[in-house]
């Protein structure tokens, strides 16, 4: 559902969105499926968000291989949602706010197993106040930035960009790490955040670009070469007119 551009620029700035094309090659028989048997792309949203919603109860539980596999499935889900749209032709403004809405929620469940996971870290029980779960509230709130940044690009015009370096994919790769090895969380978390940041800086420094290339564009009259009118001239002489009486 959502527009990518592969110019040079987004290319490096990319990240692991660089490799949906061989993940969406893989989804292919699913694809197939959907397209035959006519499924709604709301439903791989939906599948999306119920597999983050998995993927933070191992999470929180520290269950960090069976997380991945979820994870995996949430990334499926949000891959095949626009791939099914499009394939069936059945692509509408209104699946793009579905898209979105499914993405954050994934994304809210999939943070809130990490925070009770960190929670536990500190002696039995859990510790919501700790520094570590304060933590995970910043990467998640700063996590959401990105998402903004390309969403009021889009809204001024310019093109939906995806993508890191630290984008979706990366997330749910650090979330896992963070649940595999507790102790590195308070690093992982900063660096998710510096991450989130950067991509979201990246993303308004491009569409600023993009806008301002697109302004001067429409503001560049057309200029037509003015060119002087051809006479002419007859080389053939010509006779003088005599008035004939009837």
């Amino acid at each position: 559902m959502n527009q990518h551009v592969p110019t040079p620029q987004r290319r490096r700035m990319a990240g692991l969105y660089a490799l949906k094309p061989w993940f969406t090659a893989r989804l292919t028989p699913i694809l197939n499926a959907a397209v035959a048997h006519h499924i709604s792309p709301d439903v791989f949203t939906a599948a999306g968000v119920l597999a983050a919603g998995v993927a933070g109860v191992f999470i929180a539980q520290g269950w960090w291989h069976l997380a991945a596999v979820f994870l995996v499935l949430r990334l499926a889900g949000a891959n095949l949602d626009g791939a099914v749209a499009r394939a069936r032709g059945v692509s509408r403004p209104w699946g793009f706010v579905v898209n979105e809405i499914g993405d954050r929620t994934a994304d809210l469940l999939t943070f809130g197993g990490l925070a009770v996971w960190a929670a536990r870290q500190h002696g039995p029980g859990l510790h919501v106040l700790s520094w570590t779960v304060l933590q995970v509230v910043l990467a998640a709130l700063a996590a959401t930035l990105p998402t903004f940044a390309s969403l009021a690009a889009a809204g001024a015009g310019a093109t939906r960009v995806n993508g890191g370096p630290l984008g979706k994919t990366e997330r749910c790769v650090f979330t896992v790490l963070a649940t595999a090895f507790p102790g590195l969380m308070p690093l992982l978390l900063a660096q998710l955040v510096n991450g989130s940041l950067i991509t979201t800086a990246l993303r308004l420094r491009g569409a600023h670009r993009e806008l301002k290339a697109r302004a001067v564009a429409d503001e560049d009259p057309i200029t037509v070469p003015m060119t002087r009118p051809r006479i002419v001239v007859s080389n053939i002489p010509t006779r003088p007119m005599r008035a004939v009486a009837a």
